[in-house]
C-alpha cells in the first residue's frame, strides 16, 4: 500500500523477570545504565542473558505496549501529512472537474517519478539509524544522516528534471492537452516543495530512531492547519492573494517546506546533541554504499507503490464507475493502512534498536509480537469493513452504482487488510535487518510475476472487472506476506547481533582513517 511519529512515558517494568527494564543510556560506551526513564533515548532491555527459548505473557505484553508507544506518533505523523495532499485535492475539486482530473494526474506522476523514490532511498536510514543509536557511535545517526542529504539533493536532481518537463512528457503519453497542462503547472511549481518534502522524511527517522517520534508529530499539529488555511487562502480567498488551480501546490510547497525548516531547527538546538555529528568531509563519505543500500530501498518500496498506479490506469480501462469505485476504495485502503505502516516503522526502529544493543532474543520478541499485533489490528479492520460495505461508498459518491460496486468488493478488500498489515511489519523487520534488497525482490516477484498478471487476467479475460483487480493484489500479498513472515521466523538473531556489531565496527575503522 502506498505511503502518501512520542514516546511519552513507559511502563512500569523495573520488577519484570522478563529482562524488559527500561533504561537509559551510559556515558561509559557499549552499556546500559539503569536511570530514569527520558523520552531521548528508545526502550531497551536490561540485560544481555536474554538467550531463553519462550517469553513470558508479561513480556509480550509489555512489548506491545513499547510497540504502541512507537507507533501512535508515527501514525499522528502519517495522518497529519496525508491530509495535505486532501486538503489539496478537496480545494481544487470545487473549482471544477478538469481541474480535480489534473491534479489527480499530477499527483499520480509526482508518486511515480519522484515522491516513490525519495521515500524508498531514504528507507536506508531504517537499517542505519537505530542500530547507530543504541551502538556507542550515536553520533554516526547524525553522519548518517549527513549523507542522506548529500544523497538526496543528487537524487532530486533529475526528479526535478522530469517534473519541470511533465506537460512535454505527458502529451507524448497521450494526455488530453488541457489536462496535460495545467498537470504541467501543477508539478512545476510543486518541484519548489522538493527539498522540504526530502528533509522531511530523512529528519523523521532522524527523530524516531532516538524515541523521538512525537516532536514531527507535534509539529505536523502546526503545519495541517497552516496547510489547510493557506490552501483556502491560495485557491478561494480574496483577490490580492487568490491564485486559482496553482493556489494548490504552492500553498503544499510553503507547508513542507516549513516543515522541513522546522525539524532541522529543531534538532540543532532543541533537543540533546548526543546524536549530532559535525558537519565535515565525512558527510561525502560511503555515499556509494549508501545508495546501493537505497536503491534496494527503492525496489522494496516504489515497486508496490508503482503497482498501486498501474492498478490505477488498468481500472480507468473498466468504465467511469469502476474506476470512480475504485478512487473509494484507494482512498479507504490507503487511509485505514497508515495503522498497520506506522506499526511497521515502529517495528523497525525497535528492532534496530535492539540488534544495536546486542539483544537478539528481545529483538526476536519485538518482531513476533509486531506481526501478531497486525494481525489483531488486520481483523478489526476487515471486520469494519464488511459490517459498514453496504453504506461505506455513500461516503464518497451518491451514485448508487458506484455504492453498489464498492460494497461488491469491499470483502475482498477486507481480505486484503489482513495480508498488507503482516507485510507491512514484516517488511520493517526487514529493513531492520538491513535486508532491503530481499525485500525488493520479494515484492517486485509477488506483485509483477504473480499479483498484477493474475489481477489483470481476472479482470478482462475472466470479467470479474474491479473485483478481480483487487483479487490480484490479495494474490500478490498473500506471497509477500507469506515469503517475509517465513524469512522473519528463519531468522538466526544470535547472529544478526554479530553482524550489526560489525557493520559498526566497519564503520568506526572507515571514520577514524579520514
Amino acid at each position: 500500500m502506498p505511503i502518501s511519529t512520542r514516546v511519552s512515558g513507559t511502563p512500569d517494568l523495573e520488577n519484570s523477570q522478563d529482562d524488559t527494564t527500561i533504561h537509559t543510556r551510559s556515558t561509559t560506551p557499549n552499556t546500559l545504565a539503569a536511570s530514569p526513564v527520558s523520552e531521548v533515548v528508545p526502550l531497551l532491555p536490561q540485560k544481555h542473558g536474554d538467550s531463553r527459548p519462550g517469553h513470558s505473557i508479561s513480556a509480550i505484553k509489555a512489548e506491545a505496549w513499547i510497540l504502541l508507544r512507537y507507533a501512535i506518533p508515527i501514525f499522528g505523523t502519517q495522518i497529519l501529512e496525508y491530509s495535505l495532499m486532501v486538503a489539496s485535492i478537496i480545494s481544487i475539486g470545487h473549482i471544477s472537474t478538469e481541474a480535480l482530473a489534473a491534479s489527480t494526474l499530477g499527483s499520480m506522476t509526482a508518486s511515480v517519478s519522484g515522491l516513490s523514490i525519495i521515500h524508498g532511498f531514504a528507507s536506508a536510514l531504517d537499517s542505519l539509524l537505530p542500530q547507530a543509536w543504541t551502538s556507542d557511535r550515536p553520533q554516526n545517526v547524525g553522519l548518517w544522516t549527513q549523507r542522506m542529504t548529500v544523497l538526496m539533493a543528487l537524487i532530486l536532481i533529475p526528479v526535478v528534471g522530469i517534473w519541470l518537463n511533465a506537460e512535454a512528457i505527458l502529451l507524448k503519453l497521450r494526455q488530453e492537452s488541457a489536462i496535460a497542462h495545467l498537470a504541467g503547472m501543477y508539478l512545476r511549481w510543486l518541484s519548489l516543495s522538493l527539498p522540504g518534502q526530502a528533509i522531511s522524511i530523512i529528519m523523521r527517522r532522524f527523530y524516531q530512531a532516538q524515541g523521538l517520534a512525537h516532536i514531527p508529530t507535534a509539529i505536523m499539529v502546526v503545519i495541517a492547519p497552516v496547510n489547510a488555511l493557506l490552501c483556502w487562502l491560495l485557491i478561494w480567498g480574496p483577490k490580492p492573494f487568490n491564485a486559482g488551480f496553482i493556489g494548490a501546490p504552492i500553498a503544499s510547497t510553503i507547508s513542507f517546506n516549513l516543515m522541513g525548516v522546522i525539524l532541522l531547527v529543531y534538532a540543532r538546538w532543541f533537543i540533546p546533541n548526543t546524536a549530532l555529528h559535525p558537519i565535515d568531509r565525512q558527510c561525502f563519505r560511503e555515499i556509494g554504499n549508501l545508495f546501493r543500500l537505497g536503491l534496494s530501498g527503492v525496489g522494496q518500496i516504489a515497486s508496490e507503490w508503482w503497482s498501486w498506479e498501474f492498478v490505477a490506469l488498468a481500472a480507468s480501462q473498466l468504465g467511469p464507475t469502476p474506476l470512480a469505485a475504485q478512487s473509494v476504495l484507494l482512498v479507504s485502503s490507503s487511509t485505514v493502512f497508515q495503522t498497520p505502516y506506522s506499526l511497521g516503522m515502529a517495528t523497525t526502529v525497535r528492532v534496530g534498536n535492539l540488534l544495536g544493543s546486542g539483544h537478539g532474543q528481545m529483538a526476536k520478541l519485538a518482531a513476533e509480537t509486531a506481526i501478531g499485533m497486525s494481525l489483531v489490528v488486520a481483523m478489526i479492520l476487515s471486520t469494519l469493513f464488511m459490517i459498514f460495505r453496504n453504506n461505506w461508498g455513500y461516503l464518497f459518491n451518491d451514485e448508487e452504482k458506484v455504492v453498489s460496486l464498492v460494497a461488491s468488493v469491499l470483502p475482498v478488500v477486507a481480505l486484503f487488510q489482513i495480508v498488507d498489515g503482516a507485510t507491512a511489519v514484516s517488511d520493517g523487520v526487514l529493513r531492520a535487518r538491513g535486508m532491503l534488497g530481499l525485500g525488493a525482490i520479494i515484492n517486485v516477484c509477488s506483485y509483477y510475476v504473480v499479483g498484477l498478471p493474475a489481477g489483470v487476467a481476472l479482470a478482462f479475460w475472466a470479467h470479474f472487472g474491479l473485483k478481480g483487480l483487487w483479487a490480484g493484489l490479495c494474490i500478490a500479498l498473500f506471497c509477500a506476506a507469506g515469503i517475509s513472515m517465513f524469512v522473519v521466523y528463519k531468522t538466526n538473531w544470535d547472529m544478526e547481533v554479530s553482524r550489526a556489531r560489525e557493520r559498526l565496527v566497519e564503520e568506526h575503522e572507515g571514520d577514524t582513517l579520514v
